[in-house]
């Protein structure tokens, strides 16, 4: 498989938007599967397509309309590690398994 550079993108999830009602009253965050999609899109655009989160670790919330960075930081054939952060703060890592279909 031939591996990409570094990949990176943004993600914001406007306030208003519907998938917040309920997650969670009174202080919404995103939700994290939108954090894991946002990352799929983001490898997608590359050609790639992730079979698997391996592992994955939510250190803060992202507040609705936050933007978050999303980073490949390393990509090897057993696992590509992510980062995803606001304003250089650490919201979620781990890693992924990707194909290329």
């Amino acid at each position: 498989m031939t591996l990409p550079p570094m990949l990176r993108g943004t993600f914001c999830l406007e306030a208003d938007d519907p998938c917040l009602a309920g997650h969670f009253p009174g202080r919404p965050v995103v939700p994290a599967v939108l954090l894991l999609e946002s990352l799929a899109a983001l490898v997608d655009r590359h050609g790639f397509q992730i079979s698997e989160v391996v592992d994955a670790k939510f250190h803060v919330p992202l507040a609705p309309a936050q933007t978050a960075s999303l980073e490949i930081l390393t990509a090897t054939d057993e696992a590509w590690r992510f980062a995803i952060r606001r304003s250089g703060q650490l919201i979620a890592s781990g890693r992924l398994r990707v194909i290329s279909p």
